[in-house]
């Protein structure tokens, strides 16, 4: 034997195991006790994992019977858990996630039926299932070791999670069968200690079942969160989602401010992970922000109660210094179940929480998501969110509400025409921020890559606030001009980009909303504008611009008069339509021009003033002559149309692969949390 030559280390007794398994032997029949001292031994994920792409298509299918029969004894071995047995139980668990995603990510097995008879047994599936959701539930509600609750979510994540497309997912129907799981997200959400600690997968593990055949069949989940009403479970998801939220907040200002080396993104994975994991290695943790406004989403959406939730006004929790001082950005958590980075690296006007609400955090979230990716995932979902929020009659009693006013500081983009200002942010009803970002939207969006659907999503939720306005009769103290402007500014927009954006959206659609906004004015601006004087300021906004008012209606007619075969008859009656809006706006250009032309050429100067025509309108508001237009105060109650379809079924699928590579990469490193399993007391 060659001295020189390396020596082989000795299997461990885990990899014996295994290899003895994958051979299609049962080393159970010579040992009684096998089993119970198989899961007293450490899952080796890697070793597991080895053994399975080794397998053939033939040879797996040899194994079912090994298969099954280890699945059934994982089970049974969760069903016979004690207070001194969570060992045991951890490993199973383990056991089965590494058997679910391995047996899963065979491509041989083409279909559900395939991939559920190997792994469990067709005949036996249904009794297993339910046998492994009770205990998963019973192990998660009861008192057990950290590291058990964190396998059994991982477990139930891993099973969710299993196939890229959720509704492909066999295995689910089993859960939509025995739905205890609900139950098992719900009492974790009611628990504040069990909720600071895995109130996130909670919430990701509902999520995920919900969005289960959504539309192709009855989905329980679905129902049971639509009628929830327990309220200390709905501020359980509220808080939940505000935690979450407040920390990518964070992020995103710390690195405004430049306060550390790090990405934002990497200070998520040093927060997921750990300061010692191998960032290089981690999954994109991108997925989080994902599910918990696909949660949020889903939750206003679905809940009415849950508008309750958004509007609790609350004071946040201080952040906390970090416990040891180091060179990067380690996230700490507060006693209040935040999750934060440490107060030294972020400038002094964030180290302080102001008093808020899950909406205004909402808000401040949706404002860097806006600048960041404007038709991105993620800015879609605020927007979607937030058109379910102002389309409630209660959620916008809330948003008016003078006596509940916040200070929300929006993230504005910085631009070359435009200088920030460094001023606070007043104390504020809750609309005036929504109308704040809506209109920072359209004004920091004007480009030749033009987010249209963003666009029509935001002119929308105006629309909403407004016709509350008008139906209510609110007065809301506000900056109208400057929405006018900028309304304007997108109109002008448009023209001057047509023949960039008609061959691909019907620009009409998104020029005939806004003009709907002005028409809401002109109509019943008397009714909830704050004074009369700002009512005259909208007829001398109008008049100074009238020549964008007067290209936009040549366009319009251009277009109604000789629409080209490719642009089809939609074009031409979107275009004939918005003739029709632009009636009472060319009524108002046409009749005060006229006077204020009589009035320079009496007093022979070139020029007025502000206040000469705000005169000229004032006296001429009587020899007006304006139609009632139909349907002003009309707007369409939301729902997830198939346009959106795609676009959803494309985040729960990102979120869903995301969440099984984070889950593979902690059964990796399983002793990052180094959890003590065995309460010796």
């Amino acid at each position: 034997m060659d001295k020189n030559q390396e020596k082989v280390p000795p299997k461990s007794k885990l990899s014996l195991i295994y290899e003895e398994f994958f051979k299609g032997k049962d080393s159970s029949r010579k040992n009684p006790n096998f089993w119970q001292e198989l899961f007293l031994i450490r899952v080796n994920v890697s070793t597991i994992e080895d053994q399975f792409n080794k397998l053939s298509a033939e040879q797996l299918i040899n194994l079912k019977g090994n298969i099954n029969k280890l699945f059934h004894q994982c089970v049974s071995t969760l069903k016979e858990n004690r207070k001194g047995h969570s060992i045991r139980s951890n490993n199973a668990m383990q056991t089965l996630t590494v058997f679910i995603r391995c047996v899963h990510s065979k491509r041989e097995l083409t279909t559900s039926f395939d991939i559920i008879d190997v792994l469990i047994g067709f005949d036996n599936a249904e009794l297993v299932m339910q046998t492994l959701v009770t205990n998963v539930h019973r192990l998660i509600v009861d008192d057990n070791p950290k590291a058990v609750k964190v396998n059994a979510f991982n477990l139930m994540l891993t099973i969710v999670t299993a196939v890229d497309n959720i509704g492909q997912n066999g295995l689910l129907e089993y859960l939509m069968i025995y739905n205890v799981v609900f139950e098992t997200c719900i009492e974790t959400l009611c628990h504040s200690v069990i909720r600071l600690e895995h109130g996130f997968q909670a919430v990701l593990l509902l999520i995920l079942l919900i969005n289960y055949s959504k539309r192709e069949a009855s989905n329980p989940y679905i129902v049971k969160l639509s009628i929830l009403d327990k309220e200390i479970a709905l501020n359980g998801l509220g808080h939940v989602i505000s935690t979450v939220l407040n920390t990518y907040i964070r992020w995103y200002e710390k690195e405004l401010h430049g306060g550390t080396d790090q990405s934002w993104y990497s200070s998520i994975v040093t927060w997921y992970y750990g300061s010692t994991s191998d960032q290089s290695e981690a999954p994109s943790l991108e997925y989080i922000a994902d599910a918990i406004l696909l949660a949020m989403y889903e939750a206003v959406h679905l809940n009415r109660h849950f508008i309750s939730v958004l509007t609790n006004s609350h004071t946040g929790t201080p952040l906390s210094p970090s416990s040891s001082p180091s060179s990067t950005a380690t996230a700490t958590v507060t006693d209040g179940g935040s999750v934060t980075p440490p107060t030294d690296s972020l400038p002094t006007a964030v180290a302080t929480e102001l008093p808020t609400n899950l909406l205004a955090t909402f808000l401040r979230y949706s404002s860097f998501q806006l600048q960041r990716e404007a038709s991105g995932s993620n800015a879609i979902l605020c927007l979607l969110t937030l058109t379910c929020i102002t389309e409630d009659q209660y959620a916008c009693s809330v948003l008016h509400d003078p006596n509940l006013t916040f200070r929300v500081p929006l993230y504005r983009a910085p631009m070359r025409h435009r200088k920030l200002s460094d001023k606070t942010v007043p104390s504020r009803p809750l609309a005036c921020s929504v109308l704040d970002l809506m209109l920072e939207f359209i004004c920091s969006h004007l480009m030749r890559s033009f987010p249209f659907d963003a666009y029509l999503r935001c002119i929308r939720i105006v629309h909403r606030i407004l016709v509350y306005e008008k139906k209510y009769r609110v007065r809301l103290v506000y900056p109208w001009e400057q929405l006018w402007a900028g309304l304007i500014h997108l109109l002008k927009y448009l023209v001057s980009v047509e023949s960039v954006i008609l061959p691909e959206n019907n620009l009409f659609i998104l020029a005939s909303q806004v003009i709907t906004i002005f028409n809401i004015y002109i109509t019943y601006g008397d009714t909830f504008l704050p004074s009369a004087t700002m009512y005259d300021q909208l007829y001398y906004e109008i008049i100074r611009c009238h020549d964008v008012f007067d290209n936009l209606h040549s366009m319009a007619l251009r277009h109604s008069v000789s629409a080209t075969p490719s642009s089809g008859d939609t074009l031409k009656q979107s275009a004939t339509r918005l003739i029709n809006q632009l009636s009472n706006i060319r009524a108002i250009i046409n009749h005060f021009n006229t006077k204020l032309d009589s009035l320079t050429a009496v007093d022979g100067s070139g020029s007025l003033t502000l206040d000469n025509v705000l005169e000229v309108v004032r006296s001429n508001y009587d020899s007006l002559t304006l139609r009632l237009l139909d349907s002003l105060d009309h707007c369409d109650r939301y729902g997830e149309v198939s346009k959106q379809t795609p676009f959803l079924v494309g985040m729960i699928r990102s979120i869903v692969i995301g969440t099984r590579s984070s889950i593979r990469k902690d059964s990796l490193s399983p002793s990052r949390d180094s959890i003590q399993l065995i309460d010796f007391t």
